[in-house]
């Protein structure tokens, strides 16, 4: 599910600026509205998914513990590496359209760099600090350790992570606001 909500968040606000150029061209309003509303629809594919992750939990009496309470804060950093990317890709895009192409393998290979189909604890403990500057470690062991009994806390990874993805946010919110001057000319 963070996955999913990260890769569909990603790769929708990359494209939003090119797909949205009859837009830009026509009328000025706040630029960054589009990428931000394209990172947070996906939100309602996440909560109907999550709707049945729940669903499957119930019939296979699952009880969550009380650390699904922090599940909110794990999607709030998914989405903002998400958007921090996002915004990053978009600018890009809207100059140099071959990143367009690029960017289904970016998000690909991102998942085999993800802690997704393997847990974090297979990676040695000397390398998880430096494996946790993907910002998507600490989102994915973070709903692990919300949801999944046994499963570790995020703990320091968790810190990295959100640093990353902080870092990652600032900018490219920056990066987005100096290029989105002349998204009209180019788009």
């Amino acid at each position: 599910l963070p996955w999913l909500l990260f890769s569909q968040s990603l790769t929708r606000s990359a494209q939003s600026v090119v797909g949205n150029a009859n837009l830009i061209k026509k009328v000025y309003f706040p630029r960054l509205v589009i990428p931000t509303a394209s990172t947070l629809a996906v939100l309602i594919d996440f909560v109907v998914a999550f709707g049945v992750y729940v669903v499957l939990m119930g019939y296979f009496a699952h009880a969550p513990t009380l650390a699904v309470l922090t599940l909110p804060l794990f999607v709030a950093l998914g989405l903002a590496a998400a958007l921090g990317v996002g915004l990053w890709l978009a600018a890009l895009n809207a100059r140099y359209r071959d990143v367009a192409h690029a960017i289904p393998f970016l998000v690909q290979a991102w998942m085999f760099a993800s802690p997704v189909a393997y847990a974090t604890s297979l990676v040695p403990d000397s390398w998880r600090l430096v494996y946790a500057i993907n910002p998507m470690v600490g989102v994915v062991d973070g709903f692990r350790w919300a949801l999944v009994d046994g499963a570790s806390g995020p703990g320091a990874v968790l810190v990295v992570s959100a640093s990353v993805t902080a870092f990652l946010a600032v900018t490219g919110l920056w990066y987005y606001r100096q290029t989105e001057k002349t998204f009209a000319d180019v788009v």
